[in-house]
């Protein structure tokens, strides 16, 4: 039988407001039923869109105490987590991360471009990708879509989820965006702002990732893939870890 959500779950499930949750029901962007004035989601169609690990209510029931206590840090162990981040940042040629909803890292950054190495070991910049990462967890569309950041070069983003709950994000980026490098002056004010000499920063502007428009494409289409594999991932160890503790 199938199990439908109601709008205000599917609020506290992809962490957006009601009319939001309308408005994507309504373009296609979440599959729903509207019987009279209300909508309805059915929970397996929610989690094969959005890439959920979706779990049997036997399986949840296990599952949820140790996702909800720990997050994605407490269910998948940190050198796998570093394996799939490794792998992607070679198999996509971008940088990539794997993060709590909280965008804090829970793995290096693989495949740094030199302009994010260039930065990467001062705090200014490590508190400016903490925030970029935690506006990803807020940000209302749930498909990944390349956005320019703080420091002008792309990034995208796909959630991990364990029993339809979103617990962590995949973030890739260090993408030369369309229009590069930034006026000098820019670049000037993110070394200011980051802590770098400006000809520090000047001179690594153009180490980005180029990638091809058709590349981006397929970067968007399988980041959902990648961050469904840790789903599965995070689901087993935590249903494996709830058994040994009953």
């Amino acid at each position: 039988m199938t199990t439908f959500l109601t709008s205000q779950e599917m609020q506290d499930l992809i962490n957006v407001d009601r009319s939001t949750v309308y408005r994507m029901a309504e373009d296609g962007r979440l599959p729903g039923v509207k019987i009279g004035r209300q909508w309805r989601f059915p929970a397996d169609r929610v989690a094969e869109q959005l890439g959920m690990a979706a779990a049997s209510p036997a399986q949840a029931d296990l599952a949820t105490p140790t996702a909800d206590r720990s997050g994605l840090s407490g269910v998948i162990q940190p050198e796998v987590a570093q394996s799939v981040a490794d792998l992607m940042g070679d198999l996509f040629g971008v940088m990539a991360v794997i993060t709590d909803m909280d965008g804090q890292p829970i793995t290096a950054v693989a495949n740094p471009c030199g302009y994010y190495a260039a930065i990467a070991n001062q705090p200014g910049a490590v508190e400016a990708c903490l925030s970029q990462w935690r506006l990803f967890a807020e940000e209302p569309h749930v498909a990944p879509r390349w956005v320019r950041t703080h420091l002008g070069f792309l990034c995208a983003r796909t959630f991990v989820w364990v029993d339809l709950k979103p617990v962590g994000m995949i973030v890739v980026g260090g993408v030369t965006p369309p229009v590069w490098p930034p006026p000098q002056e820019h670049v000037e004010a993110i070394a200011d702002e980051v802590g770098v000499p400006h000809r520090v920063l000047l001179d690594a502007v153009d180490e980005t990732w180029s990638i091809d428009i058709e590349q981006q494409r397929r970067v968007l289409r399988l980041l959902p893939q990648m961050g469904d594999l840790i789903s599965h991932l995070a689901s087993a160890r935590s249903q494996l870890a709830n058994r040994e503790g009953n």
